[in-house]
């Protein structure tokens, strides 16, 4: 090999245009440095407040649980009220119209807003204070009882038992309801339906289930019986309502310490769930995620991941004992490179189990779809645990499904089982769910509440990041498109003009608008290697295929060499001084020469392309194994991903482009790459005469194996891959940095959504409206959104 000549250090950055249409797109300004300069708005109150919230929950007041906790009686003085500040509450807080509700939620004729109003009454009748309190609030049930009947009205967990009971309690204190005695009576009705329906099954759901609605029970339920769902903590499912309802019918020296322990820390404004910090957190986290701004918060995220994994070590109570949460922990620490073990979700790995417990049997959607986005999460073939959840999980969501059930279950539901990690941009998955962010969603226990309160927060500085990001994006779609033409690469007309796609997937894979440097070089390769397969494949002849892969050999001597077509020379010349200019720039950020590096890479895939091309010309019928080993090389993103290491703020030491690791993350990808485009190429490389790994498995199996079974041996080998090259990215504490890798994983997404319905990089129009999401139209938020 020639020795090349010495590395020439400039400082160089990288031009963005300002598009002369965008007036109102961001400026950024070009500073002499090896990466272009990004202006870092300063931390705004908007994110002060989101931080603010990471770090300690804000909970919602619940009327409801506010009113069964303000109805213990003071031990030893049963005329007196145990936590008079709670009855207080109450009188202070009821609506105009009559009723308790939550009012940040506004829904004042909810089933939930009824069953707070009743439980607020009750108290108040109970210690008989409040008179004109009563009034209204019987009033405002009264004028709403229709709701209570209404099927189309969303209701809380156990609302038939909870409610229709307090209905009995009322009238058993006296209270009369304004309206038509058969309304009430109707209602009753349902309660002495529903207590027959849960008398004939005697599963365990159904204990947990009647035990968690016990307050609507009274003295119907063994109180000692209940007693065993009690936790350490004193509580009964971490619930106020009912842990005051057990201290109400029998009394338990662990439950009055629970609720002093709450009201200690709340004063009056009890929540409906505690302790549930950990949830709290965990929903923050994975919308701060979904939304695409946590890295705007990742000193805060981190600290609380590292106290909520060593929650888990310790299997914390309020992580394990609530699916949903324990789901989520799962899913996100490791998803973020905390090392934890399915064995955790061992309980649940039967659908059985989960109908036996209180959110099964209560028909928990949420609880279900967490258990299934955990079991995508596999990084090893021998999670039983996981695949036998995903199993079941994947059933029971897709009955949800059903056209006449779909307007019950969210949106979410389809997308999850549709579209999981690894199978979606990280860009349009950002944009799919700003666009559909709701502010005034919030969750269903016994009655509603919000584990946020700054979601209006969340999506604007979503909304402001990704319009921002957006305009960035445009101005280097212009810059390639710029370049594409001063290097003549547009007069090379065998070749797919791929620019817009290019940028598309650099903007997908590194969406950060600050890692401008690492996009434009991700695009402008993506760009060139395309043009040399485009080449290889169908553009060149046999003498200027080896005269390129010569010129690219010699390098900085290639002026020995002569250009055997003006075509030659205007790609190896794009390709020369493009790598040329990323090779200084990634030097300086790195402090040492990486050039050789680059060159190497682009030596090792074009090599490879010639060999597929002699292949091809020769007629030569290359084992499974031979075409693999080729072709995950000549697929082309060694030249794209690994050179853009260099650039996402990361220090890429030479031992680690040296370790087993950094290899075996390149032949993943490149494999399942290779793969996804095989399988959807299959009928046109037939037509052409080529083989690819479908029709070579049909071929070597002399006729005993069908098209359609080598399609899933290859689409289980696809799988196997992913899984390996999961566990490699999300594995901490290895020779290439967690940012580096992550690239790999985003450019398996997106190969994944690029081949998973056609060919969608050969198409030009398959994939503009990804494009558009990303790069050219607006968001568009949901009306209930105002920003």
């Amino acid at each position: 090999m020639p020795r090349r000549a010495p590395l020439a250090v400039s400082k160089l950055g990288i031009r963005l245009p300002q598009h002369p249409s965008a007036s109102a797109s961001p400026k950024l300004e070009h500073v002499p440095e090896a990466t272009s300069s990004f202006r870092q708005r300063p931390s705004s109150e908007r994110e002060a407040r989101i931080k603010r919230e990471l770090e300690e929950p804000r909970l919602s007041p619940s009327p409801y649980d506010i009113a069964w906790v303000a109805m213990v009686p003071l031990r030893g003085f049963p005329q007196a009220p145990c936590f008079p500040q709670c009855v207080e509450w109450i009188l202070q807080n009821q609506e105009d119209n009559g009723s308790w509700g939550i009012s940040e939620l506004d829904l004042s004729t909810s089933k939930c807003t009824l069953l707070s109003t009743l439980a607020c009454v009750i108290a108040l009748k109970k210690w008989n204070v409040g008179p004109q309190h009563i009034e209204r609030g019987l009033h405002f049930i009264g004028t709403n009882f229709s709701i209570v009947m209404d099927e189309h009205i969303t209701a809380p967990i156990g609302f038939n038992i909870t409610f229709t009971g307090m209905i009995s309690l009322a009238i058993g204190m006296g209270l009369e309801f304004p309206g038509r005695q058969t309304d009430v009576d109707a209602v009753l009705h349902i309660r002495e339906l529903e207590l027959n329906r849960y008398d004939v099954d005697k599963s365990c759901g159904r204990e947990s289930y009647m035990a968690y609605v016990a307050e609507g029970l009274g003295n119907l339920l063994d109180w000692n019986e209940v007693t065993k769902f009690q936790r350490k903590n004193g509580s009964l499912f971490n619930s106020p309502s009912t842990t005051a309802a057990a201290l109400i019918y029998s009394y338990d020296d662990k439950a009055q310490q629970y609720l002093n322990l709450l009201v200690s820390k709340f004063g009056s404004a009890v929540p409906t769930v505690f302790p549930i910090n950990i949830y709290c957190q965990l929903s923050m986290v994975d919308s701060l995620e979904k939304i695409g701004i946590s890295r705007h918060f990742s000193s805060e995220i981190m600290s609380i991941l590292d106290r909520i994994y060593s929650l888990w070590l310790h299997r914390d109570d309020e992580i394990m004992l609530d699916i949903k949460t324990c789901a989520m922990a799962f899913r996100i620490l490791r998803m973020n490179g905390y090392d934890v073990s399915a064995d955790e979700l061992s309980h649940m790995s039967e659908a059985s189990t989960f109908h036996n417990s209180l959110q099964g049997y209560s028909d928990d959607t949420e609880s279900l779809l967490e258990l299934y986005k955990a079991s995508r999460v596999s990084v090893s073939k021998d999670e039983i645990i996981l695949e036998n959840i995903e199993y079941w999980a994947g059933n029971l969501l897709a009955e949800k499904l059903c056209p006449d059930v779909l307007h019950r279950v969210p949106l979410l539901v389809d997308y999850a089982i549709q579209l999981p990690f690894y199978a979606t941009m990280e860009r349009l998955h950002h944009r799919r769910n700003i666009e559909h962010f709701d502010v005034t969603d919030y969750q269903l226990l016994k009655t509603s509440y919000s584990p946020c309160s700054v979601k209006k927060d969340h999506l604007a500085l979503a909304t402001e990041d990704f319009t921002f990001s957006q305009g960035i994006y445009l101005n280097e779609l212009l810059d390639i498109e710029s370049w594409v033409k001063e290097n003549r690469l547009d007069q090379l007309k065998f070749a797919r003009q791929i620019q817009t796609y290019g940028s598309l997937t650099a903007s997908a894979c590194i969406f950060a608008p600050e890692l401008s440097d690492a996009r434009i070089l991700w695009a402008k390769n993506c760009v060139l290697v395309t043009i040399s397969d485009d080449f290889f494949d169908v553009g060149g002849s046999k003498e200027e295929l080896e005269n390129l892969v010569a010129l690219v050999e010699m390098w900085d001597e290639h002026h020995e060499l002569q250009f055997y077509s003006e075509r030659i020379k205007i790609l190896f010349c794009a390709i020369y001084a493009t790598v040329n200019q990323i090779g200084e720039m990634a030097s300086i950020v790195q402090n040492r020469d990486v050039r050789e590096h680059l060159i190497e890479q682009w030596i090792h895939t074009l090599r490879c392309m010639m060999t597929e091309a002699e292949w091809g010309r020769t007629k030569y019928v290359p084992t499974t194994d031979e075409y693999i080993a080729n072709a995950h090389v000549s697929y082309g993103l060694a030249p794209i991903v690994p050179p853009s290491l260099y650039f996402v703020g990361e220090e890429l030491l030479e031992s680690a482009e040296k370790d087993q690791e950094y290899n075996e993350l390149f032949r993943l990808l490149s494999t399942c790459g290779r793969l996804l485009n095989d399988l959807q190429g299959l009928e046109r490389e037939s037509i052409q005469g080529k083989l690819n790994s479908v029709s070579l498995l049909v071929l070597h199996s002399g006729g005993s194996m069908s098209v359609e079974a080598a399609k899933k041996e290859v689409e289980d080998y696809i799988a196997s891959c992913r899984t390996e090259l999961i566990r490699l990215v999300l594995r901490e504490g290895t020779a290439v940095p967690r940012p580096c890798k992550e690239l790999y994983l985003r450019m398996y997404q997106v190969n994944h959504l690029f081949y998973s319905n056609t060919d969608g990089f050969s198409s030009p129009t398959e994939m503009l409206g990804e494009v558009n999401a990303v790069i050219y139209e607006p968001l568009k938020l949901q009306t209930n959104n105002p920003l």
